[in-house]
């Protein structure tokens, strides 16, 4: 009995413990510390909501305390949004935090540029009241914008997809309008979908463009359209995707494609940088062998998922042309063509989580293959009738980055002239082949193989080469009185460099 007793007393205390408060709380004292004393939520477009940002608050004293109030100074009329310990909204009552504990704040904004006075748009987090209060600031810059997006059915809410060469597709977009026509450098250009350009019509991009696209969103070049971008050494031309943010700097994959379809005409593209991609540019087709279907110069692609130029049987002249990091190859001449490259830098160090990149840097071939209905594969091949690469750097983290497959029953031209190239084939896999015999001057000049580029940082796509570059002043004088400048505006008529720049002494 007398343990009876002791067990029932025992109860009686745990249940008596258990209805008590968790912990008792005393105010604020106004002595908070913050992870930081600003919150910058970087740039915004108008009415495009931000990332999520955080804010760590922290109870350094030996006491468990309550913050009477925790809301935004621009109070429900403000553009920021907050959400505490798990609850959204603007203003918050008596919240807890243990003692020598913390406790996060999530900030989100969405704000119309219209109806601000001020692009840096500003408010704060205030914290307690009275004697006792303390704030942080928050900080973002909105930008106004241009905004192209498909059609919207209002009943049905289906998003218009485009129709090319008569046949509905899935992709969804819509054609631009003739006042549309011409991208100026008054405020960004944010696409949602695929802005196409109609046959015989050209979109022209002034100097000093920015264009933004949203996930798999991009532009579409029709037969007989053309596009031209006309950005300067001043004043370039960027296309990325549509998040500022610095998280999303050097991410791959934000949008898709750049697509100059097959009977597209006398692109080009002019001190541009193309970035964060799934493609840089897709081109078909030559329009003839006379005329580039792309002439590209002075312009920098970088970080695509896949290839930063995907040329299929068509006609690119590139000049001053630097082509970085991608998931496959930089750049990929197949099914034939015509390819022209002087002073270009192609080099590729891609590395992600999904493993060590398969192709080369620079792969060019004269056929295509697929499975037809009954299992069997299919090889076509196309005539490569010129590939020509001269004063250019070649290289990347692979240990063979150039690949020349050749397919017979087609035409195959190609010449490599005073380039930096590496091929270190330390497995004989290609002593048979005779593509790659560097030794046969009638296909390759006066390459160096295997020598150090000397890149200023190739994890940053910052491939200007430094005073130990093996291709310093090794570049051909003939071309390189061609092309006077380099990507940057520097001379080159003396002492050329093989790539896109002069080199540089590095600090």
């Amino acid at each position: 009995m007398k343990n009876y007793w002791i067990l029932f007393t025992f109860l009686i205390l745990v249940i008596a413990t258990s209805c008590r408060d968790d912990f008792e709380t005393v105010p604020s004292t106004g002595e908070l510390r913050f992870s930081k004393d600003t919150v910058y939520l970087d740039t915004v477009f108008t009415n495009i909501g931000s990332s999520t940002y955080n804010l760590k608050v922290y109870n350094n004293s030996n006491n468990d305390i309550y913050i009477p109030t925790i809301k935004l100074d621009r109070g429900q009329n403000s553009g920021y949004r907050l959400n505490v310990d798990g609850v959204a909204g603007k203003s918050f009552e008596n919240v807890e935090i243990l003692a020598k504990d913390s406790l996060y704040i999530f900030i989100e904004t969405t704000i119309d540029y219209n109806a601000i006075t001020d692009p840096l748009y500003t408010d704060k987090i205030l914290f307690d009241n009275g004697n006792n209060q303390q704030d942080v600031d928050l900080v973002t810059l909105v930008q106004d914008a241009v905004f192209i997006m498909p059609n919207q059915n209002p009943i049905t809410h289906e998003i218009d997809v485009l129709t090319l060469d008569g046949n509905q597709t899935s992709i969804q977009g819509r054609f631009l309008n003739d006042n549309e026509l011409t991208f100026t450098n008054e405020k960004p250009y944010i696409i949602y979908g695929y802005a196409a350009v109609a046959s015989n019509k050209t979109l022209t991009v002034d100097a000093g463009a920015k264009i933004h696209f949203h996930a798999n969103s991009g532009l579409i070049i029709d037969p007989n359209a053309t596009l031209n971008i006309n950005g300067t050494l001043t004043d370039e031309v960027i296309i990325e995707g549509d998040r500022l943010e610095p998280d999303f700097d050097d991410i791959a994959g934000q949008w898709g494609i750049i697509w100059l379809r097959a009977g597209s005409v006398n692109n080009t593209i002019n001190y541009t940088t193309i970035k964060n991609g799934t493609l840089g540019i897709l081109t078909d087709s030559i329009a003839n062998n006379t005329t580039p279907t792309l002439a590209i110069k002075n312009s920098k692609i970088y970080n695509h998922s896949t290839y930063g130029i995907l040329g299929r049987k068509t006609n690119i002249l590139g000049e001053n042309l630097v082509i970085g990091n991608a998931g496959l190859s930089s750049i990929a001449c197949t099914r034939g063509g015509i390819y022209n490259f002087t002073h270009a830098t192609f080099a590729n160090y891609w590395n992600n989580n999904n493993g060590l990149r398969q192709f080369p840097t620079v792969l060019v071939n004269n056929f295509f293959s697929y499975i037809n209905n009954n299992g069997t594969e299919i090889v076509e091949t196309f005539d490569l009738i010129e590939t020509n690469f001269t004063n250019c750097i070649i290289f990347g983290s692979n240990n063979v980055e150039l690949i020349l497959d050749n397919v017979t029953g087609s035409t195959f031209n190609y010449n490599f002239k005073n380039n930096l190239i590496r091929f270190d084939d330390f497995n004989d896999n290609f002593a048979d082949f005779p593509e790659y015999d560097f030794t046969d001057t009638a296909h390759f000049q006066n390459n160096i193989l295997n020598q150090s580029p000397d890149f200023k940082n190739t994890s940053t796509n910052d491939f200007i080469i430094g005073e130990d570059a093996a291709g310093n002043n090794q570049a051909s004088q003939i071309e390189a009185n061609q092309i006077p400048l380099d990507i940057l505006g520097v001379d080159r008529t003396t002492n050329p460099d093989v790539g896109a720049y002069q080199h540089i002494i590095f600090e």
